[in-house]
């Protein structure tokens, strides 16, 4: 059964986050932050429902790659101090979530469990 993607609108990505998604092509999109920490590349596409995340080191050295279908939603938060995402996902039997720290510092917390 296919499941919409809920994604926000790209205005409110960049009013939340203050980056602009880039389109890729096939239609995908992609946001870029650069810290202290590295670089860390969010790319999400609505029709396959798939989300990709690559966190790098300043080198260039791959210390986080996610690829993963079932995405359901995609939501950022933004306070003073942090900025944030979550995506949720549901595949088959099990149900789960994405928590990303974008700023000040980068953290991922992923969990896919059984529902």
């Amino acid at each position: 059964m296919y499941g919409e993607f809920l994604i926000p609108g790209d205005d409110e990505i960049f009013d939340t986050t203050g980056e602009w998604p880039e389109i890729q092509e096939g239609g995908a999109r992609a946001l870029t932050w650069r810290s202290d920490d590295g670089i860390l590349v969010l790319s999400y596409e609505a029709v396959t429902r798939s989300v990709r995340v690559l966190w790098s080191n300043n080198d260039g050295d791959a210390l986080l790659d996610v690829y993963r279908e079932g995405a359901t939603r995609l939501a950022f938060t933004s306070t003073p101090s942090a900025v944030g995402a979550q995506i949720d996902f549901s595949v088959g039997e099990c149900a789960g979530a994405m928590e990303i720290d974008i700023s000040p510092r980068v953290s991922v917390r992923d969990r896919l469990l059984f529902q």
